[in-house]
């Protein structure tokens, strides 16, 4: 295997490891989890809104340590801090102890993305580096389609699961060892300066992540939760939603030729009303489930499943706008491109699982659902970038001359 082609497939291990397997994956056994812990609505939704606040940390600990460490140490972290949160999952014998655990699993994913990125900057051209990163975002998809079909094979056992995963977390992360470019990071742009902030439609543009982030935990905290109890699906029914929201997650991948063929806004639009939609087609189901029972016959489950498969599709596909506006709006420093806009993304879900955790205790699924999908609607309102803009001083896009 190539040294470029080794790097790949590793970091696509590394993204399935932290998103797929590490962070997504509580979700799906969050059923299992709660009847084995006694956990409440409420105590699940402050577990998962942990895992993301641990996100936001890492983001910024990636930021802080990559161009002392380079990309292989952080990285490296990424797979040590997954590996020993589902380790701690496997042993956890307490809602506080599962919280830590599910942090650390948290805290993977917001160190694992930066440092991937750096080394394909490192490794590759710049016409190939699209691809490669395309590549390697596709491993979390597959980490939930991989999670799923795992719980299918062992009948939903969470404890084994998770230490059969961090099993693979400590291959993974000695895979990177390998595969990933040493040394610290070469010279170029660091620091955050403050005038950033003030660029033309980054606020908005936060706004609109912030308010996406928060939507979305609905489906990633307490959607397998929704399933087994609003619509009455079986444990490997969950499972099989679980891998359609992977497959659907997958399609995500062609964002780049979406927004080229139509546009960054009507995408962008588009997709976070798909979101919305997808979520209403949930409590749609969730109430009907309750109301009509086995009545009514198979439509249930062909909604749950056309729910989660949506919901997986404009996810992906609203996130990959939001990184794009985001490099438009900051041409001259794209790390913050990704970051800023990731890093708000990410508040959102710390706000919104235990939001929604205390919502649906007091008022129901289905009307924490629909008041999480006018929130996905909400985020409309606020503008897609339009063409990259060039502050004054600031290196100009390839193409286009200095202001």
């Amino acid at each position: 295997m190539t040294g470029r082609l080794n790097l790949v497939a590793a970091s696509f291990a590394l993204t399935a490891l932290a998103y797929g397997l590490a962070r997504f994956a509580y979700g799906l056994l969050l059923p299992r989890i709660r009847d084995d812990l006694a956990l409440s609505t409420s105590a699940a939704g402050w577990i998962g809104g942990g895992a993301f606040a641990a996100y936001c940390l890492g983001i910024v600990l990636a930021f802080l340590l990559g161009r002392r460490l380079g990309p292989r140490r952080v990285a490296m972290l990424a797979g040590l801090a997954a590996t020993a949160g589902m380790a701690l999952a496997a042993a956890a014998a307490s809602g506080r102890v599962l919280g830590l655990a599910i942090t650390l699993t948290g805290l993977s994913t917001g160190l694992a993305s930066p440092p991937l990125a750096a080394a394909v900057t490192r490794r590759f051209d710049v016409g190939d580096r699209p691809k490669a990163n395309g590549a390697i975002n596709a491993g979390t998809a597959a980490g939930i389609v991989l999670s799923g079909l795992a719980t299918l094979a062992t009948a939903g056992a969470w404890r084994e699961l998770y230490a059969v995963f961090a099993g693979l977390g400590g291959i993974v992360t000695l895979w990177l060892r390998f595969a990933l470019p040493a040394g610290a990071a070469g010279p170029g742009p660091a620091g955050f300066p403050r005038a950033i902030l003030t660029r033309p439609g980054l606020a908005g543009l936060c706004a609109g992540a912030f308010l996406m982030g928060l939507s979305s935990t609905a489906i990633w905290t307490f959607g397998a939760d929704i399933l087994r109890g609003g619509l009455a699906f079986s444990g490997r029914q969950v499972a099989l939603a679980w891998i359609v929201l992977g497959c659907g997650g997958s399609l995500g991948a062609a964002t780049g030729l979406l927004t080229a063929r139509f546009g960054t806004g009507r995408v962008h639009r588009l997709a976070l009303l798909g979101m919305a939609l997808g979520e209403i087609a949930l409590a749609l189901g969730s109430t009907l489930g309750s109301t009509l029972g086995a009545a009514a016959g198979p439509s249930i489950p062909a909604l749950g499943f056309a729910a989660m498969g949506l919901f997986g599709t404009a996810y992906i596909v609203a996130s990959g706008t939001f990184l794009i506006q985001g490099i438009h709006r900051l041409p001259d420093r794209p790390d913050l491109g990704l970051g800023i806009p990731f890093l708000t993304l990410a508040v959102g879900q710390t706000v919104g699982a235990p939001l929604f955790g205390s919502l649906t205790e007091t008022a129901g699924p289905g009307i924490a659902l629909l008041a999480f999908a006018a929130i996905a609607g909400g985020a409309t309102v606020f503008p897609a970038a339009g063409p990259p803009l060039t502050p004054r001083g600031a290196p100009a896009p390839p193409g286009r001359a200095p202001e």
